[in-house]
């Protein structure tokens, strides 16, 4: 509020409404208050909203849907190389769950000063590869060195984007980073899990030295999918998309039918089988519901 922060609660009526989300407001919606004596306020109306973050929520809350952030410009999917180890997976369902609601998403691969070794440096192009010819901007960085930082700050500039990943990947140290006078909390690797222990607890909105605003948000241990039936899965799948036609059969899931166009395709090398494996992952939890882990 003119770069003001305001506490303020929420009126009752908004939480009875959530229905089948976690809360009835989240980070980026834009909100009417009324202002009290005490400058508190009370969040008295709520904007539409416009592409959001969305993911499954988890523990007593499974089976609603968490919103991470909304009103967002675009979305950033944050992976360690190493320490924590590179999920293609999380990726994906990431990268499902952003498309799902029109936002425009990427990957950031920090840590890329651990790669070590030849093959490790093929494993890393290989990767960047497959996602960049689907589409989607990959940035190769490192905290420690600063590889990569100045295109990352040009990606962020003079937009409303938001972070996250697993624990331990550097989403928050990666702001502080480029951004020096955010001074967020950051935390260490578990010695004994090799994960990251989580600091950020809470989704928070951060002006950008650069311009622009972009939201912290908690490690997540999983991605789990909401509001998505498992006829439609393949249709997030850039590679899949122009073969879908010619699949024998117009409900084809690209698991077991005869004369599926997706399943040739990945036996003669067209498709990446790790991505393929990813959609049949997925394709299994949407059938699991509420008992998806989310991983």
């Amino acid at each position: 509020m003119d770069d003001e922060t305001v506490p303020c609660k929420v009126r009752g009526k908004f939480r009875l409404s959530a229905g089948g989300e976690t809360s009835p407001v989240v980070v980026g919606d834009r909100v009417v208050l009324r202002r009290n004596a005490d400058d508190t306020g009370l969040i008295v109306g709520i904007g539409e909203r416009s592409r959001s973050l969305v993911r499954r929520a988890a523990g007593r809350r499974i089976g609603k849907a968490h919103v991470i952030a909304t009103n967002i410009d675009f979305a950033w999917v944050v992976q360690a190389w190493d320490l924590p180890k590179f999920n293609p997976g999380f990726v994906d369902r990431f990268l499902v769950m952003a498309a799902t609601n029109s936002l425009p998403a990427g990957i950031v691969i920090n840590k890329v000063d651990l790669v070590d070794g030849r093959i490790d440096k093929q494993a890393l192009k290989a990767w960047t590869r497959v996602y960049e010819e689907l589409g989607y901007p990959v940035l190769a960085v490192s905290a420690q060195t600063g590889k990569g930082l100045r295109k990352l700050r040009k990606a962020l500039r003079d937009k409303i984007s938001v972070v996250a990943g697993p624990s331990g990947v550097g989403k928050t140290t990666l702001l502080n980073t480029i951004s020096p006078g955010l001074d967020l909390r950051t935390g260490e690797i578990s010695a004994a899990t090799g994960k990251g222990t989580h600091t950020t607890t809470v989704a928070s909105l951060h002006p950008l030295e650069q311009g622009g605003f972009v939201v912290d948000t908690p490690g997540l241990r999983e991605y789990g999918l909401i509001g998505l039936d498992p006829p439609h899965l393949s249709h997030y799948f850039p590679e899949m998309v122009p073969l879908i036609p010619h699949c024998r059969f117009p409900n084809c899931t690209h698991d077991h039918e005869p004369g599926c166009a997706v399943k040739e395709a990945v036996d003669e090398g067209r498709l990446n089988i790790e991505r393929y494996d990813s959609y049949l992952g997925m394709l299994y939890s949407l059938h699991l519901g509420d008992a998806d882990v989310g991983r």
